[in-house]
């Protein structure tokens, strides 16, 4: 008999975690970065992917950042839970706008709303645990979720509930093992709106059944029409020992690039959110958190600015993606996105290409006529777009113009 003298293989140590490994990449800046890629090349690309106002942030918000910049204090450490003035005025900020009280001590300060969303499920959130997602959802919910270890259980709504789901729908998805909702309104893709009368009920379906509800509110003050912005606690004030509020200065006061959220939540749940920070990331910036505290303890006149204008390219692009056969677009009342439904596209033949996805429509309306989209895929099921119309009125128009050329 031959002894088996070969060396057993070692299998090689894997080279990134199974966790990052997982995650999957921002469909929103994925396609925002490639458009910006292109129209760096010299070709003339209009992007509608990414969710960030084409106005200058304002310029009294700046002057208070450049001042900022100019003491000494802010070049050290601060706090890792935010500047305390800056912490109060959230609060201030809070009862205006919100329409309930909170203590200064219930507010963290967060690189970002992104930072805010993921902090808040790694606070709550166990290995095991479900979050239901009404869907369609922001992209950076489920990996955050899972990061947390949960799983995101979604839950639809389509063009026919205008993206807006029941409570039947949410009571169908709950589990034993249900922890926590997601609740965002005005929303991000769908521009949809939920009223106060769906908002109390969702509430108090969550409070009387034990579910925490973690609610991002960046969008609130972009709503047109008769909508209106109603946060989850003013209306289900019992909620609050169980609810973690997300908001910033992003979307509101074109900040997107300063870089500043904040989390409000019951104090067990902000002490823990603050120890991950001090270890994560530390303090945010103070310069930014300056200019945050001028956006937020300043009155609304400039966002009023800005949402006239959002509101005009809101109707111009609903107007205009509704002229394209195969195309349904329920009217986004809030943020500045429209979601149509091109399920009616999906089969069609288009320039010798017959796109079977809204991926593949995407890729197809980005190579044959330079306009980037994002498709339904990154929110959700396949056959939706998302479009942002946080760009100027003649691109907006030029963009469409050309999908029309393409879809018709």
């Amino acid at each position: 008999m031959t002894e088996n003298t070969s060396t057993p293989t070692i299998p090689s140590p894997r080279r990134v975690s199974a966790r990052l490994a997982a995650i999957a990449e921002s469909a929103t800046l994925a396609v925002d970065a490639k458009a910006k890629a292109l129209k760096a090349a010299g070709r003339p690309v209009i992007g509608f992917g990414a969710g960030e106002p084409d106005f200058a942030t304002p310029q009294y918000i700046v002057d208070a950042a450049v001042a900022a910049a100019q003491e000494p204090v802010n070049h050290r450490y601060s706090p890792a839970k935010g500047l305390p003035v800056l912490r109060e005025a959230i609060a201030a900020k809070t009862l205006r706008d919100s329409g309930y009280e909170i203590s200064p001590d219930q507010v963290l300060v967060t690189n970002g709303g992104k930072q805010a969303v993921y902090e808040a499920f790694a606070a709550i959130i166990d290995p095991g645990d479900e979050v239901l997602l009404p869907a369609p959802y922001w992209t950076t919910y489920p990996e955050a979720i899972a990061l947390a270890g949960g799983s995101a259980v979604e839950v639809f709504a389509g063009t026919d509930q205008d993206y807006l789901v029941t409570v039947e729908q949410l009571e169908a998805a709950r589990t034993d093992r249900t922890k926590a909702l997601l609740f965002c309104s005005p929303s991000n893709p769908t521009g949809a709106v939920y009223s106060p009368e769906q908002t109390a009920a969702i509430g108090r379906w969550a409070h009387e059944n034990g579910i925490w509800v973690v609610t991002d509110e960046i969008y609130e003050h972009l709503v047109y029409d008769d909508a209106e912005f109603t946060s989850i606690l003013k209306v289900v004030p019992e909620l609050a020992d169980t609810t973690i509020v997300l908001n910033g200065v992003a979307k509101t006061y074109a900040m997107t690039g300063w870089r500043v959220g904040w989390l409000v939540g019951p104090a067990d749940v902000v002490k823990a959110a603050t120890n991950l920070q001090s270890h994560l990331t530390s303090n945010v910036s103070n310069v930014s958190q300056r200019a945050a505290l001028a956006a937020v303890a300043g009155d609304l006149s400039a966002v009023e600015t800005m949402r006239e204008a959002f509101d005009e390219r809101r109707r111009t692009m609903v107007r205009m993606l509704r002229e394209i056969d195969g195309v349904e677009v329920p009217t986004p009342r809030g943020a500045f996105y429209a979601y149509p439904n091109v399920e009616g596209l999906l089969g069609r033949t288009f320039r010798g290409r017959t796109p079977r996805t809204s991926a593949e429509l995407a890729e197809l309306i980005l190579e044959e006529v330079e306009v980037a989209v994002v498709p339904g895929e990154a929110f959700g099921p396949s056959g939706y777009l998302r479009l942002s119309y946080a760009l100027g009125m003649d691109d907006l128009v030029e963009g469409i113009s050309r999908m029309q050329d393409l879809l018709r």
